[in-house]
């Protein structure tokens, strides 16, 4: 395993040793880097069906929720009737591309990352994610060793006040 796809093979392995998600499985999403939550409930969207349909036929996306598709360096939001924001993310999950409020009929693309956060619109401002940060995910009957536990910013951040 190289440095390079170690956080993401951490999580796909933890995610193989988990009983299969039933209905309601979902993700918390963290910005590790800002301390911040993204998502207390994010889908996954593993399996070649389940990339494709996306959010397709949702009316809207619920703050606080969204889809992570994986395997994925490109979306598009034909027939979508909401604007989402795009969060990608490579094998390590740090962040390589950030779209806001991208409306429907447009296709977004990231070819070095390795998958995508799907969400509403106006959630990677509230994060106050940026480009770099480190991502984690919790959830399940998992968190993932390395980085469980409170964030460690790589970046200094203002005291709370």
């Amino acid at each position: 395993m190289t440095e390079d796809n170690s956080a993401f093979e951490r999580l796909r392995s933890l995610l193989a040793a988990t009983p299969p998600p039933q209905d309601g499985f979902c993700l918390r999403v963290l910005d590790a880097t800002r301390g911040t939550q993204i998502a207390h409930s994010l889908r996954i969207a593993g399996s070649s069906g389940e990339r494709s349909r996306g959010l397709l036929g949702r009316k809207s996306l619920e703050p606080g929720t969204g889809l992570w598709i994986v395997p994925c360096e490109a979306v598009h939001t034909f027939w979508m009737k909401f604007a989402i924001d795009l969060i990608y993310l490579d094998r390590e999950l740090r962040i390589r591309k950030l779209r806001h409020s991208v409306p429907a009929w447009r296709i977004s693309a990231c070819f070095s990352a390795h998958s995508v956060l799907e969400l509403p619109s106006g959630a990677i401002r509230e994060a106050q994610a940026e480009l770099g940060d480190r991502i984690d995910f919790a959830g399940g009957n998992f968190d993932l060793p390395d980085h469980a536990g409170p964030a460690q910013p790589d970046v200094p951040s203002a005291a709370p006040g």
